[in-house]
């Protein structure tokens, strides 16, 4: 049967165009030219100077050659010129590619010969792991030097083109265009290293755009809200807040490195009202907060990974925070469920308060579908806080797919849903709580760390035959690796050795922080059993 709405009411330019969040900066340069945009040290940048340049880059990277398809890198800090990326390369129609600024050579080389990298913008600090990186790669990407005027380090000597030459070209009035498709590629982030499948998380415009404006509404902000990045702009386009800020036109406060001084020095200065970060940049936070400084408003905190510790959570209360947990992965543009707090709870005490924000909680209204299944039968778990299902995810805020890898996407996508890995409960009130995670993935510090990838480089160790890695608590970093070793018949290794041999092959956040030389659990069949050693490191108690 014909649907009478349908009749004579087709989509056309007048009634649809394609989301994209490059739309934010456009809107907030016209309406706040003069609202302070950016902030970096003593750079004070308005929001018709930021829309100028990234308009610039955009410029370049188009006369260049680059266009949908193409694969723009960057390496940076939380800089202007990395909030400049997350608009500019996709003005151009490319696709940009954030590297994380602590990966090792190998997998640097390795991210961008997959994302077929044909130019790579990198920070001063970070050009000599770049510059081990391209002597691996197989690709050749230009080179450009992002040198900020605030590292306060040794400059390397370079040839290549600096940053503000390579944008000074540019057309600040270039008329970008939009998206020919809102599924268009936007960014593209990677989950994983150099072992197993490729990982590469293709994000598009209109899930880029919905969670930006999800970010907004879930984090309450206001109009010209003070952002401060503590949170790195590489991690999942740092949870899509480069654009969320365009949308409410606020202010950027960016810091190249996360210490406790400059956090403090940033909040009492600019009187930032948001900030995001793992656990660990919450006890930064308390640790040195300075004796004089005294907050006379609230500072909204946004915090994933593993849930806080109860003494954590009350020393930021007392310092002036409200931390509210989120949870997400990179295939759902970072932060997709949130711990909505319900007002009755702030009459509980501490404790219950604490167990209440440990949990991960409820759907992002920029996600439509959120469950606990039985991942065989993908039937619903009962809502009783203690069956455990495979945590399961649908709607705009998911991933596009996996980059060439069709095999990957098609399994994350079965039964038309995304499924996460994580395993969960969901309680009476429809609150989801992670119990563990079936792809063992460790959280350190915020970052992921692939067990995998650690017992790679311990089992090509001569002296090792078995090697299983799991989380261990961490009270710095919340978890670190623990490795579990079982060394060859008449062959020796100290931890010393085994650690150094680690701190060659692997970025230095994803060397264990404890080698125990045991025996391996496994089945009849020779499969390693996690869960057992999990227990032995439950019954010994956390790492130093």
């Amino acid at each position: 049967m014909t649907n009478p709405y349908d009749i004579g009411l087709d989509q056309n330019p007048a009634n649809y165009q394609p989301l994209t969040p490059l739309t934010f900066l456009e809107r907030a340069a016209m309406v706040f030219p003069n609202q302070t945009a950016v902030i970096h040290g003593s750079l004070r940048r308005n929001y018709a100077a930021l829309y100028a340049r990234c308009r610039q880059l955009a410029s370049v990277l188009a006369a260049a050659g680059f266009g949908r398809g193409d694969t723009v890198s960057v390496m940076l800090l939380n800089t202007p010129a990395m909030i400049e990326a997350h608009y500019g390369v996709p003005m151009s129609g490319a696709v940009l590619h954030s590297l994380n600024t602590r990966l090792d050579a190998a997998t640097i080389a390795f991210q961008l010969d997959h994302a077929e990298a044909k130019i790579l913008i990198v920070d001063i600090a970070l050009l000599p792991r770049v510059r081990d990186a391209l002597a691996l790669a197989k690709c050749n990407p230009q080179l450009i030097i992002y040198d900020d005027a605030e590292f306060d380090g040794p400059r390397s000597g370079y040839d290549e083109t600096e940053y503000e030459t390579f944008i000074a070209s540019g057309d600040a009035d270039f008329a970008w265009k939009m998206p020919d498709d809102e599924w268009d590629a936007i960014t593209i982030n990677y989950t994983s290293g150099t072992t197993g499948d490729p990982k590469g998380v293709v994000y598009h415009h209109r899930g880029a755009y919905l969670l930006a404006q999800g970010n907004a509404l879930t984090a309450s902000m206001k109009k010209q809200a003070v952002y401060l990045w503590t949170l790195p702009m590489f991690h999942c386009n740092g949870w899509c807040f480069p654009w969320t800020i365009s949308a409410i036109s606020g202010t950027h406060v960016c810091l190249r490195e996360v210490r406790a001084e400059d956090i403090w020095n940033a909040i009492l200065e600019h009187r930032v009202s948001h900030m995001c970060g793992a656990p660990i940049v919450m006890s930064l936070v308390v640790a040195g907060k300075p004796a004089n400084a005294k907050l006379d408003y609230e500072v909204e905190f946004f915090t994933a990974a593993a849930p806080p510790p109860e003494a954590v959570l009350a020393a930021m209360k007392d310092a002036g925070f409200n931390v509210t947990h989120l949870y997400g992965l990179t295939e759902t543009y970072g932060p997709s469920v949130v711990n909505d707090w319900d007002p009755e709870w702030d009459l509980l005490d501490n404790v219950k308060q604490a167990a209440l924000k440990a949990r991960q909680g409820v759907r992002y209204l920029a996600l439509e579908g959120l469950d606990v299944v039985d991942p065989d039968s993908m039937v619903p778990v009962p809502r009783d806080g203690a069956t455990i299902g495979e945590v399961v995810m649908r709607g705009n805020v998911v991933m596009k797919g996996y980059f060439k890898n069709a095999p990957s996407t098609e399994r994350a996508f079965a039964g038309g849903w995304f499924h996460s890995g994580d395993l969960g409960v969901v309680h009476p009130d429809g609150y989801v709580q992670l119990k563990d995670r079936s792809k063992d993935i460790i959280i350190s510090g915020g970052e992921n760390i692939s067990s995998i990838e650690v017992e790679d480089v311990l089992h090509k160790h001569p002296a090792v035959a078995n090697v299983a890695v799991v989380a261990m608590p961490h009270e710095k970093w919340g978890e670190t690796p623990c490795a579990f070793i079982e060394i060859i018949d008449g062959k020796n290794a100290s931890q010393d050795e085994l650690r150094d041999w680690c701190r060659q092959n692997l970025a230095g956040f994803k060397v264990p922080s404890e080698f125990r030389f045991e025996s391996i659990p496994k089945t009849s069949t020779g499969k390693i059993q996690k869960y057992a050693l999990r227990q032995r490191i439950a019954a010994g108690g956390d790492s130093d």
